[in-house]
């Protein structure tokens, strides 16, 4: 056999049937109907969600024109929207021709009132204070200036300032183009602490009050009524000596600021002697120095309720704590000012803690004294102690501040929680109470019934 020649079957092979292919019917699925298509069903469904957005937009369009009025309408106004719709109801219903009258007369009302309310306020109105740091006490004027910057005459408006829990009034007259109405209000402080002042209001009503519209203008200002303070001797007991500190009128025969010279004495040690002056004089002189000291004084006030026994005592704890700071603060020493607080807790336990008060400046520190305030849950003098001695790093004295409630027992504990060698003074505020000063192991009590007195107490307590 040759390769690649065609290859011939012969025999019964030969004779057997070609195989016909026998057609397979392969099953369609059947067809869901669906819709049928209609003319015009897109433009169907434009409309559709068209309608929809335009009663969305007219619901809100209602529902602001509707806050709108009811913010210009007063009580007195809804009375007498009331009494017109049941006047109308009740009046064309029962055939009641006075019912009627009062209905159309009270609908003549609003629509009357509604005129004034016709414009818009195209006034400049600008808050002055003088300060905004005064001492309780003090009577502090405010100034309000409204200005018409149009070239029309513009009617008068009333005008109301915010002035802390109360509100000062005045009506300004009919302003022409370019002119300028002023009016002066006075600021109460009879009590320490910050009044926010402002923003400036415009009202224009009608006559009769049914309709007011006011418009709130964007100034505000806040007057920190600070705490009365003293002036106190300067402060030197407990400080600790460092040649790094600042110079006091201490005079010591070793440290770094020199003073002055003097003669020889015994005792005196011969490294000090200044041989110059000696080959002068003939004498043996010897030099004398001033005395550096570093001192942390903390100061800390306790706010607990339970420490005091009336407002009074409070509000003269809080003018020692910052006549204290104040002093430290003049006399460049390191001072940290404490009050107690309580941080918010999940789990509902009272965690002792205290609230630093900024000490950079004077001011700063009675800003934040005008707004302490008591509170009932707060830490009491012994539970602020110890927070202050934990956290506070480096204190040589220690001053704390509470009212005539607290207990010896409780201050002695409280000073149990500074290391030693930390002097600490308790003073305690009771009020027209006779001063007097109890010195228990390293804690002195001082008790003072004026402000006034806290500067002859703290001496006798440094002579002491």
């Amino acid at each position: 056999m040759t390769q690649g020649a065609p290859v011939t079957v012969t025999g019964a092979a030969s004779a057997l049937p070609v195989p016909v292919p026998v057609p397979v019917r392969v099953p369609v699925p059947a067809r869901v109907p669906g819709p049928v298509p209609v003319p015009g069903d897109g433009r169907l469904a434009e409309a559709v969600a068209a309608g929809v957005l335009f009663g969305q937009e007219s619901g809100s369009r209602v529902a602001r024109t509707l806050r709108a009025v009811s913010s210009v309408v007063t009580p007195l106004g809804w009375a007498v929207l009331a009494l017109v719709g049941t006047s109308f109801l009740f009046g064309y219903a029962m055939g009641w021709t006075e019912l009627v009258v009062i209905g159309w007369a009270g609908l003549v009302l609003l629509v009357a009132a509604s005129g004034f309310l016709i414009g818009r306020n195209a006034f400049e109105i600008h808050l002055h204070l003088p300060v905004d740091r005064v001492v309780v006490g003090e009577r502090v004027p405010g100034q309000v200036s409204v200005r018409n910057p149009t070239r029309r005459r513009l009617p008068g408006v009333g005008v109301e300032v915010p002035v802390g829990a109360g509100l000062a009034e005045f009506s300004t007259p009919s302003l022409a183009g370019g002119e300028e109405f002023s009016d002066v209000f006075i600021v109460p402080t009879r009590k320490r602490g910050v009044i926010p002042i402002g923003p400036v209001q415009t009202a224009r009503a009608d006559p009769i009050g049914l309709l007011r519209r006011e418009v709130v203008w964007a100034e505000q200002a806040s007057l920190f009524v600070h705490p009365r303070t003293v002036s106190i001797p300067s402060m030197s007991t407990g400080f600790i000596r460092d040649l790094e500190g600042n110079p006091t009128r201490d005079l010591t025969n070793s440290d770094v600021s020199f003073h002055a010279l003097r003669e020889y004495v015994a005792g005196d040690e011969r490294r000090t002697i200044h041989w110059k002056s000696t080959a002068k004089t003939g004498r043996y002189m010897v030099r004398q120095f001033e005395e550096s000291r570093r001192s942390h004084l903390m100061v800390a006030l306790s706010l607990a309720e339970s420490d005091y026994s009336g407002e009074d005592e409070f509000e003269m704890a809080v003018s020692v704590a910052g006549s204290l700071g104040v002093r430290a603060i003049r006399d460049a020493r390191t001072v940290s000012v404490v009050a107690s607080a309580v941080p918010p807790d999940s789990t509902g336990r009272r965690i002792p803690a205290l609230r630093p008060l900024c000490t950079l400046t004077r001011s700063r520190l009675l800003d934040d004294l005008s707004g302490v305030e008591r509170a009932l849950g707060a830490p009491t003098v012994s539970e602020l102690a110890r927070a202050a001695a934990d956290t506070v790093a480096g204190i040589s004295v220690a001053f704390l501040v509470s009212g005539s409630a607290v207990t010896l027992t409780q201050l002695r504990t409280a000073a149990s929680r500074f290391p030693v060698g930390v002097d600490v003074v308790a003073v305690i505020c009771n009020p027209e109470t006779v001063p007097s000063l109890r010195r228990v192991a390293e804690l002195s009590v001082l008790t003072i019934g004026y402000l006034d007195d806290l500067q002859p107490s703290l001496a006798r307590t440094k002579a002491a």
